[in-house]
Parts: structure tokens; sequence; C-alpha cells
């Protein structure tokens, strides 16, 4: 059994585990400035969940939360809290279809809301990105993360999944933001994809 097929089979066995839904594609509300719904592999999550930088005393803010699996996954093995931001009213809905069965649901919660003009909630300092959006957006949303950091000064992390190259001259130039640490993630998938990395930063 390949790599491709081994994730697809704990996808499902996660997903049972949890008690939701989360597996498929959907690029249905996608366009040059929305990117299509994809769920991070859950490979990829348990090496973030075990990477010490996410405890019970965070609140992760996971942007184009899609279907929750960030959200319900993370808030299972870290006891962290999660929110979940998603513009798509169907794929929110299914994120509250999965909170009300999920195991951890109680410690997740959603927002339907376009992620530039969300003013992030004080008790942020985690957020997550899997290339939910464009550059253009995400230059808007690090203006709202920078204004919650501005008001309430805290230690707030970053965590962007298969960056873009477009992502990364953009983060690598803000002043604002210190480049922590790298999860390599090559190692679980098939082939050579430089791609497959956590980059993580902080706002200094």
């Amino acid at each position: 059994m390949g790599k491709q097929q081994l994730e697809e089979s704990a996808a499902l066995q996660w997903d049972k585990l949890l008690r939701i839904k989360t597996t498929g594609r959907d690029d249905s509300m996608a366009d040059q400035y929305r990117y299509p719904y994809e769920p991070t592999p859950y490979s990829v999550l348990e090496r973030l969940a075990g990477s010490g930088y996410i405890s019970k005393r965070n609140v992760l803010l996971d942007y184009g939360c899609g279907k929750g699996r960030v959200d319900f996954y993370l808030s299972y093995q870290t006891r962290c809290r999660t929110m979940g931001i998603e513009y798509d009213p169907r794929m929110y809905e299914r994120a509250l279809s999965n909170q009300q069965t999920a195991v951890s649901g109680r410690r997740a919660s959603f927002v339907l809301a376009n992620a530039e003009q969300y003013p992030v909630p004080a008790e942020v300092d985690r957020c997550y990105f899997f290339n939910p959006f464009s550059v253009e957006i995400l230059q808007k949303v690090m203006a709202r993360i920078l204004d919650s950091y501005y008001e309430n000064p805290r230690n707030i992390q970053l965590y962007f999944y298969y960056p873009s190259d477009e992502y990364v001259a953009y983060l690598m130039t803000q002043e604002l933001l210190m480049f922590v640490d790298e999860i390599d993630c090559g190692d679980l998938f098939e082939g050579t994809d430089p791609r497959e990395k956590i980059l993580i930063f902080e706002i200094m």
C-alpha cells in the first residue's frame, strides 16, 4: 500500500475516531482569491500536535476551516480551544454538523465570515493557514491579526502548511514577523515536494 493510500485510510480512521466527516476536496466556491477546500492530511496535523507549540492554554484560529478537521483534531490532541472561520455557507454548515457529533465538539467553535473583515478575538494566540486564499487577502488578514496584537499584546504564532512561493516571499519581508521553525513533512508523502512543510512565525 502506497503512502497516498495509507493517508486516505488513516483519514477515514481518524474521522471515525473523532466522529466527524471531513474527507474529500471541494472547489465549487473557489475563485482567483479563495482556494478550494482540501483538508490538511492527518499525518501533518500529527506532526503539528506533537511539536509542543500548542497546548491546552492556547486558542487557535483556523483560517478557511472548511469542515473543521484541523479544529476537531487539534482540540482533541492538544486540548486547546479552536475557532474556525469559513466564508462558504455550505462548508460552514458541514462544520456545524460535525460539531454536533465530534468528540471534541465543545472545544471548537465556528464563524461564518470573510477572513479579511473578521476582527481577531483577544484570546486567539495561534493561527493556522493551509493556503485558504490569495496573498492579497492574506495581507488584509495579517493587518487584522496585528490590530488584535496591538490592542492586546501577547505571543502569537502563525502556522503555514504547504506554503506557496508567494506566501513565503510575503512573510519573509514582514518586519514584525520572526521565523521560528520549520516542521518538515516531506517524508510523509511520495515524491520530493519542497512545499511539504509547516512554517512557523511569531509576531515580535
